[in-house]
């Protein structure tokens, strides 16, 4: 079997900057971390070799500082990893995300389940692996919480709906998303950060995966946003002073004029 996890890179931090011109996230010079919801897939992933087998792969689409988010999926014992990084990539909405990925997993090839984080922390779409399933045109299950079995031709696995659980099996290969209550994410051994540490990360351009030039990029991205601004916060405040039973007095007529009592 082989186990295939995408992961993506993100800004680490709140302060989020945005070009006014492209209206894209500002990634240069900005420190960037693992997107939180991938270290779950990627300890998946990991778990899913250590049970069944097999090999593990993982991809990850972005400038050549992602670079790093592979290096760290090596350090915590990945078999191979790939980064997909072109200038014909830049702009890409999620759903030309999705193809450059599917395309590199066709290059991959012979490959059992596929992970994703639930999201990536910059976006909270949560697109990007249904959309990739279906480039493939595989099945996915999204929110896995749990893992209950893996065969060379099912997966039976549970997920997370908005008020309960279900129990799905579904025909491998297949596009699994998932959430944090799947596991506990390990940390990289010596050993590991040393190998990682002499690793060298194979670059893959639009060239090496092939597919339509028109899919790649802003071309392939229908997703156009038309603005953005940075919310306005006002925070006021007011002290009240007194004995009980007037603070509570006080304080219940302010919540009265705020319409919220």
């Amino acid at each position: 079997m082989k186990f295939i996890v995408c992961l993506k890179q993100v800004p680490d931090t709140m302060d989020v900057k945005v070009d006014p011109v492209t209206k894209r996230i500002v990634r240069e010079g900005v420190p960037s971390i693992l997107n939180p919801y991938d270290y779950y897939a990627l300890e998946e992933c990991l778990r899913l070799k250590e049970r069944y087998g097999g090999s593990t792969v993982a991809i990850s689409m972005g400038p050549p500082q992602a670079e790093a988010v592979l290096k760290e999926a090596i350090s915590l014992g990945i078999d191979e990893a790939y980064l997909l990084s072109d200038m014909a990539f830049a702009g890409s909405d999620t759903l030309a995300t999705s193809y450059t990925l599917a395309q590199a997993i066709r290059k991959i090839g012979d490959f059992s389940i596929i992970l994703c984080g639930r999201e990536a922390m910059d976006g909270s779409t949560g697109q990007v692996g249904p959309e990739l399933a279906e480039h493939l045109e595989i099945p996915v299950i999204t929110y896995v919480s749990k893992i209950i079995n893996v065969n060379e031709n099912q997966i039976e696995c549970v997920r997370l709906l908005e008020d309960h659980y279900e129990t799905l099996k579904s025909p491998i290969p297949v596009v699994i998303t998932v959430i944090k209550e799947i596991n506990e994410p390990r940390l990289p051994s010596l050993k590991g950060m040393l190998r990682a540490k002499k690793t060298q990360i194979p670059v893959w351009t639009k060239q090496d995966i092939g597919g339509n030039d028109l899919q790649y990029g802003q071309d392939g991205s229908p997703t156009k946003v038309v603005e953005i601004w940075r919310p306005e916060i006002k925070k006021e405040g007011k002290i009240v002073k007194g004995e009980p039973e007037e603070l509570a007095e006080a304080i219940y007529q302010e919540l009265k004029k705020l319409g919220v009592a």
